[in-house]
């Protein structure tokens, strides 16, 4: 695991929190209250979690902008951090809302136009435009981040170490089209690309096709890498893996999952090494440089 942070933390401690799915919001919200921050959650209206509603100050939906930066100024709130999921894509029909929406209305649907990339790219420029500092988890929270090396008790194979290679290769082709951000590869061979599905229906897509033979191997083989866009902003939408990762995985009969180290996330990172250390799968964070 990466090492806890020794940053001072600034005498402005608020940081506001546009939270979507899973279980990251309200864990990076506890963590950070934790090292003396004041975090002000927002969730999002039909992604977030009831253990994040539980800790937010409002629920807003997309066409509620106007709301959301109103709210995060009345909290004194002058950084932001973007975390958690998006299970779809927001479309114009649901952007159409308050005043405030209205009036960036250009500037969203400008957004909405481009892919993942550029919507998230454009995301933090409309928030940067209203006088906010878009941070991200290297910030404020780099104990998150993937360590280097084997990340539990259990180490890759040489043939694990080459899947994970050539899996990794096939994440920078996607992410150069702006596609997805992992991909799997056994037995010498990618067989599976993330698309739009996202990383858990990949897997399992990959179950399916180890239960009708497309997959063939002796045992657990084969392995899941998660990696950072070659050209992502750091401070969203960064690869993630958690426990949830590891049952699919497993389920999938992979060997293991490779992670980037300090530009992926865990979630949960305890349970989630240890789900990974009693099913057997590896954990391994892998620094862009031994990637080639």
């Amino acid at each position: 695991m990466a090492p806890p942070s020794n940053a001072v933390v600034p005498p402005d401690t608020r940081v506001g929190l546009v939270a979507g799915n899973g279980a990251l919001p309200y864990q990076v919200a506890d963590l950070l209250t934790q090292k003396g921050f004041t975090p002000v959650i927002v969730a999002i209206k039909g992604e977030a979690v009831p253990e994040t509603l539980a800790r937010s100050v409002a629920e807003l939906g997309w066409g509620e902008i106007g709301r959301l930066l109103k709210t995060l100024k009345r909290h004194g709130c002058s950084r932001l951090l973007l975390i958690g999921g998006i299970s779809r894509r927001p479309d114009f029909a649901s952007v159409f809302g308050d005043a405030g929406t209205l009036r960036l209305l250009p500037k969203i649907v400008r957004a909405l136009m481009g892919g993942d990339d550029s919507l998230l790219s454009k995301v933090i420029g409309l928030f940067e435009a209203e006088g906010f500092e878009v941070v991200g988890m290297t910030d404020i929270a780099p104990e998150l981040l993937a360590g280097k090396g084997v990340l539990g008790k259990v180490s890759p194979s040489n043939s694990a170490v080459e899947d994970m290679e050539l899996a990794f290769k096939a994440t920078e082709r996607l992410g150069e089209l702006d596609i997805g951000q992992a991909a799997v590869a056994v037995g010498g061979r990618v067989v599976a690309l993330e698309g739009a599905e996202g990383t858990d229906a990949m897997l399992e897509r990959c179950a399916v096709l180890r239960a009708n033979g497309r997959i063939r191997s002796k045992g657990a083989a084969g392995v899941l890498v998660k990696a950072a866009k070659p050209s992502q902003d750091l401070r969203v939408d960064l690869p993630t893996v958690g426990p949830r990762t590891i049952e699919l995985a497993t389920a999938a009969g992979l060997a293991g999952i490779a992670v980037e180290a300090g530009r992926a996330l865990i979630a949960d990172q305890d349970a989630t090494v240890r789900k990974a250390d009693e099913a057997g799968v590896f954990i391994f964070g892998i620094e862009r440089s031994d990637k080639r």
